[in-house]
């Protein structure tokens, strides 16, 4: 297994591609010169131990040097072994309302953003911990399976609206249920953080409060919203309206802390009161830490381990090697004929 540490080094391939265009243009004009001057006859007169060879040799010693450099800087890199990495934390699975009722806007800027604002800023302060995503309104599906991919957490979590679910409403007991099905190891330690404005419109909440602490599973719940309440605004193209019960009455909405008290009570959890921030995230990051770290992964990784120095020993060697070629010709390089040359006044 190999990888490159900074493939950006790369564009300077370029810049050797332009030397040797540059070393070909040189060489050209050198030759056309010298046969203004004098002929290869004559030249050979003049300048016997001239060697038209030894310029191109070292020409291409100093190009391989410089190519081997430039694979230096890039830094390959080849994985060598593989260890083990064990990780301790807890599954949290955030069950979020994504009910109608989210939109009004008693808890700035509105209940919705106040409940991402929270997620976001608790999954901040987790440590390697699993996290999941559940929203819910009037039925619940499934957004992010258990990861330790927290940035990944933050991204679903800021798609989430109140368009998801057709079905409006505020079902716990399949928002419950679902979060549930979301731990896939028996043994790990697990919460759930339910955060609503706690209005309930389901009628078996009790049975899947039974489940989840059949499994286990903590509820810490976080209630958004203010018990005097506020509209819910629906906005349109000819501007903001609010919602209207069948008696053409604008509904309130407003936070019902019981249900959500009720809730942590029956598993074992706490209620907070979501409307600062800061402290609910401490608090919360508080219970979390009482709670005992189990072992829920361990996988195999790669080490890597840089090669530069080998493509920097090598060009350093090729550049020591060239310090000792001279320009004028020597005997040994007559016998070995590189360039395959038909007599031995070549070099």
């Amino acid at each position: 297994m190999w990888e490159l540490d900074n493939k950006k080094y790369f564009l300077l391939l370029i810049v050797i591609a332009a030397i040797v265009g540059l070393i070909i243009a040189d060489l050209l004009w050198k030759k056309r010169k010298q046969s203004t001057f004098a002929t290869h006859k004559a030249m050979k007169i003049l300048a016997p131990n001239r060697s038209k060879n030894k310029s191109i040799i070292k020409a291409g010693l100093y190009l391989m040097a410089l190519v081997s450099i430039v694979i230096g800087l890039v830094n390959p890199k080849i994985g060598t072994k593989l260890i083990t990495v064990k990780r301790q934390g807890i599954d949290i699975v955030f069950t979020l309302d994504v009910s109608k009722s989210m939109l009004a806007e008693d808890m700035a800027p509105d209940r919705l953003a106040k409940m991402k604002q929270l997620v976001s800023q608790i999954i901040n302060n987790l440590g390697p911990d699993r996290v999941g995503i559940v929203g819910y309104a009037g039925t619940a599906f499934p957004m992010l399976p258990i990861t330790t991919d927290h940035y990944a957490a933050k991204m679903y979590l800021q798609t989430m609206n109140t368009d998801m679910v057709s079905s409006q409403g505020t079902a716990f007991e399949d928002a419950i249920y679902e979060a549930s099905n979301f731990y896939d190891n028996p043994n790990t330690s697990k919460v759930m953080i339910l955060i609503s404005d706690g209005e309930d419109h389901g009628e078996e909440m009790d049975g899947a409060i039974a489940i989840a602490s059949q499994k286990g599973i903590k509820i810490i719940t976080i209630g958004v919203g203010t018990e005097k309440g506020g509209p819910i605004p629906i906005r349109t193209a000819k501007g903001v309206e609010y919602k209207k019960d069948w008696d053409n009455e604008i509904v309130i909405t407003k936070l019902n802390p019981n249900t959500l008290k009720h809730i942590a009570e029956k598993t074992g959890g706490k209620y907070y009161y979501g409307s600062n921030t800061q402290e609910v995230v401490d608090l919360v990051k508080n219970d979390l830490n009482k709670i005992q770290k189990t072992d829920f992964e361990s996988q195999q990784i790669s080490e890597y381990q840089s090669q530069f120095q080998w493509f920097l020993a090598f060009a350093f060697i090729l550049i020591f090697i060239d310090l000792f070629i001279l320009e004028r010709k020597t005997q040994w390089m007559k016998n070995l004929n590189l360039f395959n040359e038909k007599n031995e006044d070549n070099d």
